[in-house]
């Protein structure tokens, strides 16, 4: 059973390699992948706003409560069973100085991507124009 829905951007190359990760260590289905640039994403999913989306990762749990950028990442990890890969983000002295490096990475995922791995998008994403 789906515990978790993630709503991220596929055209981020870090961001989709993370998911991709994810996906593969996903053994048990525990976590659903949405795109944020998918065809129909604004009719599926009307309560998540995909400007808001771009800007900080969104979670969703199977009764609706909403999680939001390192939240999403913690317990995704969580999920399948890698909570010791990511504890640090919940460690009290590091939680606001990785909130904080976290929304500068968001801000500038795409030019971060270009710098790591050499590009800004990715392929499928800039061959398909789905992405902004």
């Amino acid at each position: 059973m789906t515990e978790l829905t993630i709503f991220y951007d596929a055209g981020c190359p870090l961001c989709a390699t993370e998911i991709n990760h994810l996906e593969r260590l996903d053994t048990e289905n525990k976590i659903a992948f949405e795109d944020i640039y998918a065809p129909l994403f604004d009719e599926r999913f009307p309560h998540i706003d995909q400007q808001q989306a771009d800007r900080i990762l969104h979670g969703e749990w199977s009764d609706g409560r909403m999680i939001y950028g390192l939240d999403v990442t913690y317990f995704s990890w969580s999920l399948v069973g890698k909570r010791h890969w990511v504890a640090i983000l919940r460690w009290p002295f590091f939680k606001p100085v990785a909130n904080l490096g976290y929304r500068f990475f968001a801000r500038y995922r795409h030019r971060i991507s270009a710098l790591v791995t050499g590009k800004p998008r990715c392929g499928r994403c800039e061959t398909s124009g789905t992405v902004k």
